[in-house]
């Protein structure tokens, strides 16, 4: 199944749990449930190597370190 699917079909399931109250935060909620796991499979992907890692990802190593720190991935 394409990652845009089920992007699409857990929102789907999220939005159906709400019960009625607003969503909040929607963007940040996204990027922090995609943003740690992304980091962790691409670093193994990558054997634990940041530059090539953030190679990988489109962004800079700086980025990334500060990136891993947030999600506390740093060693």
């Amino acid at each position: 199944m394409p990652l845009r699917a089920m992007t699409a079909e857990a929102l789907e399931a999220y939005f159906a749990t709400l019960n009625g109250h607003k969503p909040g935060q929607l963007y940040d909620l996204v990027l922090r449930e995609v943003e740690e796991p992304l980091f962790k499979a691409v670093l193994d992907y990558a054997a634990g190597n940041q530059s090539r890692a953030a190679e990988i990802l489109g962004i800079s190593r700086g980025t990334l370190r500060k990136k891993l720190k947030t999600y506390g991935l740093t060693n």
